[in-house]
């Protein structure tokens, strides 16, 4: 059975946080903060493992805090379309508080189970978890043995997280992931570890932004 460490990494910071929206699959750029975030990111990651390959979302933020990564040990990132973030259909681009004044009873079932919530146009969060499994296999395939840096989404690591920590999608809200947030996964054929969740220590020297 194959072996494999995923370094499973958030993108950086952009704007739609504060004040929350249902951001998805928009293509937002990075900020200052968010470059600075994956610069930092970059340095940490290259200077304590060394990897096979850099795989990102096709959205620029994941694509630019992917290059970051992957130029410090001279590759280019892998785009890979698994990896993109849950389509929000109705929802996508607006606030969640308001769609939480508008739409009171399905924005209570999101937030209390949102493996049984179905958004208008939206991706459910099974399909987005079909995607990613996919992602994982081909990382197993073409990586036995080795290591990979995968550049995801908040909604997208997630369910990442949970499908290899065999956890049902009904506990999505218990994980967070914090902007360039690093997480360390283990496989060794069907069982696997966690060293890392929300890694953010290397954050810490970030200058504050006016």
């Amino acid at each position: 059975m194959s072996k494999l460490k995923l370094v499973l990494v958030r993108h950086g910071h952009v704007e739609g946080l504060k004040p929350e929206k249902f951001r998805g699959q928009i293509d937002l750029p990075l900020t200052e903060k968010g470059r600075l975030q994956a610069c930092l990111t970059a340095d940490y990651l290259n200077a304590i493992i060394s990897f096979q390959a850099v795989y990102c979302s096709p959205l620029s933020r994941c694509v630019d805090t992917a290059k970051e990564i992957s130029e410090r040990q001279r590759q280019e990132p892998v785009i890979m379309p698994e990896l993109i973030d849950i389509n929000y259909g109705v929802w996508q681009g607006r606030e969640r508080e308001a769609i939480a004044q508008e739409e009171p009873s399905r924005y209570r079932d999101w937030m209390t189970r949102p493996d049984l919530t179905v958004i208008p146009n939206a991706d459910t969060l099974q399909a987005v978890q079909s995607s990613l499994i996919k992602a994982l296999l081909a990382f197993r395939e073409r990586h036995d043995g080795g290591t990979v840096v995968a550049v995801g989404h908040d909604s997208s690591n997630r369910i990442m997280l949970l499908t290899a920590l065999d956890m049902p999608l009904s506990r999505y809200w218990s994980l967070r992931q914090d902007p360039c947030c690093i997480n360390v996964i283990n496989f060794d054929g069907y069982h696997c570890t966690i060293d890392h969740i929300n890694e953010i220590g290397h954050l810490m020297t970030l200058p504050e932004l006016s």
